[in-house]
Protein backbone atom coordinates (compact mmCIF):
# COMPACT_ATOMS: atom_id res chain seq x y z
CA UNK A 1 0.00 0.00 0.00
CA UNK A 2 1.27 3.39 -1.05
CA UNK A 3 2.24 6.31 1.66
CA UNK A 4 -1.09 8.23 0.63
CA UNK A 5 -3.08 5.19 0.66
CA UNK A 6 -2.10 4.17 4.08
CA UNK A 7 -2.43 8.22 5.53
CA UNK A 8 -6.11 7.71 3.59
CA UNK A 9 -7.00 4.26 5.61
CA UNK A 10 -5.61 5.22 8.93
CA UNK A 11 -7.52 8.79 8.86
CA UNK A 12 -10.72 6.21 8.06
CA UNK A 13 -10.44 3.95 11.14
CA UNK A 14 -8.04 5.55 13.50
CA UNK A 15 -9.90 6.23 16.75
CA UNK A 16 -7.72 9.78 17.89
CA UNK A 17 -6.27 9.46 21.15
CA UNK A 18 -7.72 12.25 23.09
CA UNK A 19 -11.11 12.28 20.90
CA UNK A 20 -14.40 11.26 22.06
CA UNK A 21 -15.99 8.98 18.73
CA UNK A 22 -19.30 8.03 17.84
CA UNK A 23 -19.50 5.00 15.89
CA UNK A 24 -22.99 5.30 14.47
CA UNK A 25 -21.43 8.75 13.01
CA UNK A 26 -17.70 8.56 12.37
CA UNK A 27 -17.52 5.36 10.58
CA UNK A 28 -19.53 3.84 8.34
CA UNK A 29 -19.53 -0.48 8.87
CA UNK A 30 -20.40 -1.17 5.27
CA UNK A 31 -17.65 0.70 3.79
CA UNK A 32 -16.28 -0.87 0.65
CA UNK A 33 -13.39 0.60 -1.76
CA UNK A 34 -15.48 0.58 -4.64
CA UNK A 35 -13.22 -0.90 -7.52
CA UNK A 36 -12.25 -4.48 -4.64
CA UNK A 37 -13.74 -7.41 -5.48
CA UNK A 38 -13.60 -10.71 -3.40
CA UNK A 39 -11.25 -11.93 -6.20
CA UNK A 40 -8.84 -9.16 -5.96
CA UNK A 41 -9.06 -8.82 -2.16
CA UNK A 42 -7.69 -12.54 -1.92
CA UNK A 43 -4.82 -11.82 -4.09
CA UNK A 44 -4.12 -8.99 -2.17
CA UNK A 45 -4.19 -11.08 1.71
CA UNK A 46 -2.27 -13.66 -0.16
CA UNK A 47 0.66 -10.93 -1.06
CA UNK A 48 0.15 -9.77 2.71
CA UNK A 49 0.61 -13.31 4.19
CA UNK A 50 3.56 -13.41 2.58
CA UNK A 51 5.53 -10.45 3.65
CA UNK A 52 3.71 -10.93 7.36
CA UNK A 53 5.30 -14.47 7.59
CA UNK A 54 9.07 -12.87 6.67
CA UNK A 55 8.04 -10.18 9.16
CA UNK A 56 7.30 -12.70 11.87
CA UNK A 57 10.83 -14.83 11.12
CA UNK A 58 12.63 -11.62 11.83
CA UNK A 59 10.48 -10.84 14.92
CA UNK A 60 11.00 -14.23 16.11
CA UNK A 61 15.34 -13.74 15.53
CA UNK A 62 15.80 -10.79 16.96
CA UNK A 63 13.77 -11.62 19.84
CA UNK A 64 13.31 -8.02 21.19
CA UNK A 65 10.09 -7.52 20.79
CA UNK A 66 6.77 -9.38 21.09
CA UNK A 67 3.16 -8.30 19.15
CA UNK A 68 -0.16 -8.32 21.47
CA UNK A 69 -3.27 -8.05 18.89
CA UNK A 70 -6.64 -7.57 20.17
CA UNK A 71 -9.57 -7.95 18.42
CA UNK A 72 -13.09 -7.27 19.61
CA UNK A 73 -16.39 -6.84 17.92
CA UNK A 74 -20.07 -7.50 18.61
CA UNK A 75 -21.40 -11.36 17.83
CA UNK A 76 -20.49 -12.25 14.06
CA UNK A 77 -18.47 -9.88 12.95
CA UNK A 78 -16.28 -12.23 12.06
CA UNK A 79 -13.14 -12.40 14.82
CA UNK A 80 -12.99 -15.95 13.88
CA UNK A 81 -12.44 -16.12 10.60
CA UNK A 82 -10.75 -12.76 10.25
CA UNK A 83 -8.37 -14.59 12.46
CA UNK A 84 -7.90 -17.76 10.44
CA UNK A 85 -7.55 -16.12 7.03
CA UNK A 86 -5.23 -13.41 8.60
CA UNK A 87 -2.91 -15.62 10.22
CA UNK A 88 -2.99 -18.93 7.85
CA UNK A 89 0.79 -18.25 6.44
CA UNK A 90 2.38 -17.94 10.09
CA UNK A 91 4.17 -20.14 12.00
CA UNK A 92 2.46 -21.45 14.46
CA UNK A 93 5.40 -21.63 17.09
CA UNK A 94 5.26 -18.39 16.84
CA UNK A 95 2.02 -17.28 16.70
CA UNK A 96 -0.78 -17.94 19.67
CA UNK A 97 -4.52 -16.97 19.82
CA UNK A 98 -6.89 -17.23 22.85
CA UNK A 99 -10.27 -17.39 23.12
CA UNK A 100 -11.68 -15.32 26.10
CA UNK A 101 -14.50 -17.04 27.59
CA UNK A 102 -16.92 -16.32 30.22
CA UNK A 103 -14.60 -16.44 33.37
CA UNK A 104 -14.07 -19.69 35.63
CA UNK A 105 -14.50 -19.33 39.17
CA UNK A 106 -10.52 -19.46 39.08
CA UNK A 107 -10.72 -16.53 37.15
CA UNK A 108 -12.96 -14.34 39.31
CA UNK A 109 -10.43 -14.98 42.32
CA UNK A 110 -8.46 -12.96 40.38
CA UNK A 111 -8.07 -9.28 39.19
CA UNK A 112 -9.96 -8.67 35.95
CA UNK A 113 -6.24 -8.51 33.75
CA UNK A 114 -4.80 -11.42 35.56
CA UNK A 115 -6.11 -14.64 32.95
CA UNK A 116 -5.10 -11.70 30.09
CA UNK A 117 -1.81 -11.37 32.04
CA UNK A 118 -1.29 -15.33 31.82
CA UNK A 119 -1.79 -15.47 27.96
CA UNK A 120 0.42 -12.36 27.15
CA UNK A 121 3.14 -12.97 24.11
CA UNK A 122 6.52 -13.71 24.91
CA UNK A 123 9.64 -11.69 23.19
CA UNK A 124 9.69 -12.71 19.29
CA UNK A 125 5.98 -13.89 19.32
CA UNK A 126 2.67 -13.01 17.77
CA UNK A 127 -0.26 -12.90 20.99
CA UNK A 128 -3.94 -12.80 19.47
CA UNK A 129 -6.46 -12.05 21.68
CA UNK A 130 -9.84 -13.10 20.43
CA UNK A 131 -12.18 -10.73 22.90
CA UNK A 132 -9.97 -9.71 26.23
CA UNK A 133 -10.22 -7.78 29.70
CA UNK A 134 -12.32 -5.31 27.42
CA UNK A 135 -14.65 -7.17 27.91
CA UNK A 136 -15.12 -5.53 31.38
CA UNK A 137 -16.07 -2.60 30.21
CA UNK A 138 -18.11 -3.63 27.85
CA UNK A 139 -20.65 -6.56 28.66
CA UNK A 140 -19.94 -6.10 32.33
CA UNK A 141 -21.48 -2.64 31.74
CA UNK A 142 -24.59 -3.84 29.81
CA UNK A 143 -24.94 -6.44 32.09
CA UNK A 144 -23.93 -4.92 35.88
CA UNK A 145 -24.89 -8.54 37.56
CA UNK A 146 -21.77 -9.75 36.26
CA UNK A 147 -19.83 -7.26 38.54
CA UNK A 148 -21.29 -8.99 41.96
CA UNK A 149 -19.84 -12.38 40.69
CA UNK A 150 -16.31 -10.37 40.67
CA UNK A 151 -16.28 -9.90 44.58
CA UNK A 152 -15.24 -6.63 44.46
CA UNK A 153 -14.46 -4.59 47.73
CA UNK A 154 -17.27 -3.26 49.69
CA UNK A 155 -15.33 0.42 48.92
CA UNK A 156 -15.69 -0.08 45.00
CA UNK A 157 -18.04 2.97 43.78
CA UNK A 158 -19.71 1.93 40.41
CA UNK A 159 -20.38 5.10 39.36
CA UNK A 160 -16.86 5.94 38.72
CA UNK A 161 -15.77 2.12 37.93
CA UNK A 162 -15.94 2.16 34.36
CA UNK A 163 -13.65 5.60 34.76
CA UNK A 164 -10.72 3.74 36.86
CA UNK A 165 -11.08 0.75 34.87
CA UNK A 166 -9.77 3.01 31.65
CA UNK A 167 -7.07 4.38 33.49
CA UNK A 168 -6.04 0.82 34.86
CA UNK A 169 -6.29 -0.66 31.10
CA UNK A 170 -4.17 2.21 29.47
CA UNK A 171 -1.11 1.76 32.50
CA UNK A 172 -1.33 -1.78 31.81
CA UNK A 173 -0.97 -1.18 27.98
CA UNK A 174 1.85 1.29 28.48
CA UNK A 175 3.50 -0.71 31.12
CA UNK A 176 3.65 -3.82 28.02
CA UNK A 177 4.77 -1.38 25.78
CA UNK A 178 7.23 0.18 27.24
CA UNK A 179 8.46 -3.50 27.92
CA UNK A 180 8.45 -4.35 24.57
CA UNK A 181 5.05 -5.83 23.67
CA UNK A 182 3.33 -3.69 20.95
CA UNK A 183 0.05 -3.36 21.33
CA UNK A 184 -2.28 -3.29 18.30
CA UNK A 185 -6.38 -2.81 18.99
CA UNK A 186 -8.87 -3.75 16.19
CA UNK A 187 -12.49 -3.24 16.99
CA UNK A 188 -14.41 -4.71 13.96
CA UNK A 189 -17.64 -2.70 12.96
CA UNK A 190 -20.30 -4.76 12.17
CA UNK A 191 -23.72 -3.10 11.10
CA UNK A 192 -26.96 -4.36 13.13
CA UNK A 193 -28.21 -5.32 9.59
CA UNK A 194 -25.18 -7.30 8.69
CA UNK A 195 -25.51 -9.38 11.83
CA UNK A 196 -29.13 -10.32 11.39
CA UNK A 197 -28.07 -11.78 8.20
CA UNK A 198 -25.58 -13.52 9.47
CA UNK A 199 -27.55 -14.85 12.50
CA UNK A 200 -29.72 -16.03 9.68
CA UNK A 201 -26.98 -17.94 7.48
CA UNK A 202 -26.50 -19.86 10.83
CA UNK A 203 -29.86 -20.95 10.94
CA UNK A 204 -30.62 -21.93 7.74
CA UNK A 205 -27.48 -23.57 6.63
CA UNK A 206 -26.63 -27.38 8.79
CA UNK A 207 -22.89 -26.34 8.53
CA UNK A 208 -23.02 -23.58 10.31
CA UNK A 209 -25.93 -24.37 13.03
CA UNK A 210 -23.25 -25.41 15.20
CA UNK A 211 -22.30 -21.80 16.07
CA UNK A 212 -25.40 -20.18 16.81
CA UNK A 213 -26.74 -19.52 20.16
CA UNK A 214 -30.47 -18.05 21.32
CA UNK A 215 -28.28 -15.83 23.78
CA UNK A 216 -27.02 -14.15 20.53
CA UNK A 217 -30.74 -12.76 19.61
CA UNK A 218 -31.62 -11.72 23.42
CA UNK A 219 -28.39 -9.62 23.44
CA UNK A 220 -29.26 -7.72 20.47
CA UNK A 221 -32.01 -6.09 22.55
CA UNK A 222 -28.86 -4.42 23.94
CA UNK A 223 -27.56 -3.08 20.94
CA UNK A 224 -27.57 0.77 21.92
CA UNK A 225 -25.85 0.03 24.67
CA UNK A 226 -23.21 -2.10 23.54
CA UNK A 227 -22.82 0.57 20.92
CA UNK A 228 -22.71 3.61 23.92
CA UNK A 229 -20.36 1.15 25.93
CA UNK A 230 -17.90 1.16 23.07
CA UNK A 231 -18.12 4.68 22.30
CA UNK A 232 -17.06 5.52 25.94
CA UNK A 233 -14.23 2.67 25.59
CA UNK A 234 -12.82 3.02 22.66
CA UNK A 235 -12.42 7.08 23.20
CA UNK A 236 -11.13 6.35 26.77
CA UNK A 237 -8.45 3.72 26.07
CA UNK A 238 -7.10 5.13 22.49
CA UNK A 239 -3.68 6.32 23.30
CA UNK A 240 -0.70 7.20 21.83
CA UNK A 241 0.98 4.02 22.44
CA UNK A 242 -1.87 1.58 22.18
CA UNK A 243 -4.61 3.18 19.83
CA UNK A 244 -7.61 1.79 18.60
CA UNK A 245 -8.05 1.15 14.61
CA UNK A 246 -12.35 0.44 13.97
CA UNK A 247 -12.32 -1.44 10.99
CA UNK A 248 -15.26 -2.14 8.24
CA UNK A 249 -16.64 -5.69 8.91
CA UNK A 250 -19.73 -5.95 6.28
CA UNK A 251 -17.60 -6.63 3.88
CA UNK A 252 -15.39 -9.56 4.96
CA UNK A 253 -12.67 -9.77 2.08
CA UNK A 254 -11.89 -5.93 3.17
CA UNK A 255 -11.89 -6.53 6.58
CA UNK A 256 -9.26 -9.04 6.37
CA UNK A 257 -7.13 -7.00 4.35
CA UNK A 258 -7.44 -4.26 6.31
CA UNK A 259 -6.06 -5.85 9.60
CA UNK A 260 -3.73 -8.02 7.55
CA UNK A 261 -2.16 -4.44 6.69
CA UNK A 262 -2.49 -2.96 10.56
CA UNK A 263 -0.59 -6.46 11.64
CA UNK A 264 2.38 -5.67 9.10
CA UNK A 265 2.15 -1.99 9.55
CA UNK A 266 2.67 -2.51 13.22
CA UNK A 267 5.57 -5.02 12.46
CA UNK A 268 7.59 -2.93 10.18
CA UNK A 269 7.37 0.22 12.59
CA UNK A 270 9.80 -2.24 14.91
CA UNK A 271 12.54 -1.97 12.25
CA UNK A 272 12.89 -5.63 12.35
CA UNK A 273 15.90 -7.27 11.02
CA UNK A 274 17.89 -10.35 11.49
CA UNK A 275 20.51 -10.51 14.13
CA UNK A 276 24.35 -9.73 13.00
CA UNK A 277 27.33 -11.58 14.50
CA UNK A 278 30.19 -10.02 15.43
CA UNK A 279 33.95 -11.53 13.85
CA UNK A 280 34.38 -14.12 16.52
CA UNK A 281 31.10 -15.81 15.25
CA UNK A 282 32.78 -15.89 11.64
CA UNK A 283 34.95 -17.46 12.57
CA UNK A 284 33.88 -20.25 14.52
CA UNK A 285 31.33 -20.76 11.23
CA UNK A 286 34.21 -20.70 9.03
CA UNK A 287 35.44 -23.80 11.24
CA UNK A 288 31.99 -25.30 11.66
CA UNK A 289 32.16 -25.12 7.68
CA UNK A 290 35.91 -26.76 7.15
CA UNK A 291 34.65 -29.50 10.06
CA UNK A 292 31.17 -30.24 7.67
CA UNK A 293 33.43 -30.20 4.13
CA UNK A 294 35.83 -32.81 5.58
CA UNK A 295 33.04 -34.84 5.57
CA UNK A 296 32.88 -35.42 2.37
CA UNK A 297 36.25 -36.07 1.81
Amino acid sequence: MKKAEEQKLLKRILVPPGRKISLSKDYDPSYNPGNLTKENARKLLAEGITELADLQDKLYAQDIYGLLVIIQAMDAAGKDGTIKHVMSGLNPQGCHVTSFKPPSDEELDHDYLWRCSKALPEKGRIGIFNRSYYEEVLIARVHPELIVRQKLPPTTDLKTLWKQRFGQINNFEKYLVENGIMVLKIFLHVSKEEQMKRFLERIDKPEKNWKFAMGDVSEREHWKQYIQAYDEALSATSTEWAPWHVVPADFKPYTRLVVAHMVGKTMRGLNLAYPTIDKAQKLKLQEARKILEAEKA
